[in-house]
C-alpha cells in the first residue's frame, strides 16, 4: 500500500498534473487516433513515459509528482489503465510520486466499490476525472453517491476544465462535448457537497472568469495551471493567484505533453510575483494531498 515518503525540505516542487499514458506492456490510456490527436495539438511526438521512467524524470529535478491515469471505458470503448497498478508503482517510488485513482462515474455502484478500494486499500491520495472525456456531466444526481463517498474518504478530486486536446481536430471531436468539462457545473457539486475539496485543471478557457467565480465563492474549490505555458495565462488568473485565492493556486504542468522545465522558464516572464510562486509551486499542494514535513500524511 502506498505512502507517501516525500521529504518536503528537500523537493523544489509539487506538480498536481502528471499524466500517466502508457502501462508497462505498453498498453496506452487513449485509443490511437486520440493519441495522435494530442500529440498534434500540442505540437509535440515526444514519449509517453510510464511511472518507472517519471518517477525517474521527477527525481532528477528535484521535484514531487502527482501521477494518474484517466478511465473513460464507456465513452471510448476502450479498456483504461489500472490505477491499483499505477498506485502500486508509485508506492515503489513514494519519494517522488503520489498516486491519484481515476474511476468511470457511468459505471455506478462499481465506481463506488472501486473508489474505496483504491483508497483503504491502495493508499491512492485524490481522483482524477475528464468529464469530457469521460462523457459525463459532474453536476447531475446520479453522481452525487461518488462525491459524497471521495468527500468521506478525505482525498480531493480533480477535474478537467476547459479546452481540451483530446480529440481536437478529429471529425466531431471524435464526439466529446466541451460544454461538460464547463466549471460552472462543479459550482453544483461543490455546492452540494462542501466537504469535497474539489481542484479545477488548467486555465478553463473559454469560460476563465467562471472558474475564477467559483474559485472565489466556493472555498471547498482550487485551481490547478497545467495544460498551458504560463506566459498563455489570461491576466485574470495571474490577478487572482497573485491575491485572494494565492493558497488555493497550484502548480502543474500535464506533463508528458508540458514539461516542468518548460513551465518554470515561462513563468519568469509572467506577472506572478516571486513571494506567492513557493505556495504555488509546492506549499498548497502539500496541504492539499496531505503531506507534512516529514513527508508524512
Amino acid at each position: 500500500m502506498y505512502q507517501p515518503a516525500i521529504d518536503l525540505a528537500a523537493v523544489t516542487a509539487i506538480d498536481m498534473h502528471v499524466h500517466i499514458e502508457v502501462d508497462a506492456d505498453g498498453h496506452t490510456s487513449l485509443p490511437e487516433p486520440l493519441v495522435a490527436a494530442a500529440s498534434r495539438y500540442f505540437r509535440t511526438d515526444g514519449p509517453r513515459p510510464a511511472v518507472d521512467a517519471v518517477a525517474g524524470y521527477y527525481r532528477e529535478r528535484g521535484m514531487a509528482a502527482v501521477v494518474f491515469t484517466v478511465d473513460a471505458r464507456t465513452q471510448l470503448a476502450h479498456p483504461p489503465l489500472s490505477s491499483v497498478d499505477i498506485a502500486r508503482a508509485a508506492a515503489d517510488h513514494a519519494d517522488v510520486l503520489i498516486p491519484f485513482g481515476s474511476v468511470d462515474p457511468r459505471t455506478g455502484e462499481a465506481a463506488l466499490d472501486l473508489a474505496a478500494r483504491l483508497v483503504r486499500e491502495e493508499g491512492v491520495r485524490g481522483f482524477k476525472f475528464h468529464p469530457t472525456v469521460q462523457g459525463f456531466d459532474p453536476s447531475q444526481p446520479e453522481y452525487a453517491p461518488l462525491w459524497r463517498l471521495i468527500a468521506d474518504l478525505g482525498v480531493p478530486a480533480l477535474f478537467h476544465t476547459g479546452q481540451t486536446g483530446i480529440g481536437a481536430g478529429l471529425p466531431g471531436g471524435y464526439g466529446l462535448r466541451l460544454g461538460l468539462s464547463n466549471p460552472m457545473l462543479l459550482d453544483v457539486v461543490a455546492a452540494e457537497v462542501p466537504d469535497l475539496r474539489i481542484v479545477m485543471a488548467h486555465p478553463s478557457v473559454p469560460w476563465q472568469d467562471e472558474a475564477l467565480a467559483v474559485a472565489t465563492h466556493k472555498p471547498n474549490t482550487w485551481i490547478d495551471l497545467s495544460g498551458w505555458s504560463p506566459k498563455y495565462f489570461p491576466a485574470n488568473l495571474v490577478r487572482y493567484a497573485n491575491s485572494m485565492l494565492k493558497e488555493r493556486v497550484l502548480f502543474g504542468t500535464d506533463y508528458p505533453l508540458l514539461t516542468p522545465d518548460r513551465w518554470l522558464r515561462d513563468v519568469a516572464a509572467t506577472d506572478l510575483k516571486a513571494d506567492v510562486l513557493p505556495g504555488i509551486l509546492k506549499d498548497n499542494a502539500a496541504r492539499l494531498v496531505g503531506l507534512t514535513a516529514r513527508g508524512e500524511g
